[in-house]
């Protein structure tokens, strides 16, 4: 029963790590389709958008990041098995490492839409809507880690093989336990 307790503040704990500005829609919360119709109407606006990194530019002070824009969950995770709008850029003062933010990389950024930008996009030059960016996260990259599973049966313990977790005397082995090796992993 403590491992239970364990687990769950675990992942409250996961939950409550987001920053707020991207947990939480802004007040006016406007969506890319009516900020693209007409931009000018919703200039210095709040907004939070995402989506899966195409470019980053970095600049002598500032960074451009272009972004193929998804919506977002209630988490502000973007949907990527959503069908995607359109595109936007960021703009940060600080200095973004291209290998970090790798091209694909799935993005949530909180700030104001200040205008449009245009940007090449093969041969086509494409206007996008540019945000002045004051809070960006970075979505953690998981893996399913198969060696936990034990043949389909759940995570760990299967009736029909000597899974995890391990019996030991009159005690179960506790380093054996599928709660001490997670069934996803950071890449």
């Amino acid at each position: 029963m403590k491992w239970y307790l364990f687990i769950i503040c675990l992942l409250l704990n996961a939950c409550s790590s987001l920053p707020k500005a991207i947990k939480e829609p802004p007040a006016n919360d406007i969506s890319y389709t009516q900020a693209i119709q007409n931009i000018a109407n919703y200039k210095n606006a709040p907004v939070r958008w995402g989506g899966l990194i195409v470019d980053v530019e970095n600049e002598q002070s500032f960074t451009l990041v272009q972004v193929l824009y998804y919506p977002l969950d209630s988490d502000g995770e973007p949907q990527t098995d959503k069908p995607n709008s359109g595109r936007f850029v960021f703009k940060t003062p600080e200095f973004l490492d291209p290998a970090v933010y790798a091209k694909s990389s799935e993005i949530t950024v909180a700030g104001t839409l200040i205008g449009d930008i245009e940007r090449a996009v093969g041969n086509k030059v494409m206007r996008m809507p540019l945000i002045s960016a004051t809070t960006i996260y970075k979505w953690p990259v998981y893996v399913y880690d198969s060696r936990y599973d034990s043949f389909g049966y759940g995570y760990g313990f299967s009736p029909y093989y000597g899974g995890y977790p391990y019996y030991w005397g009159n005690y179960y082995w506790p380093y054996a336990s599928p709660y001490f090796r997670p069934a996803f992993r950071y890449r």
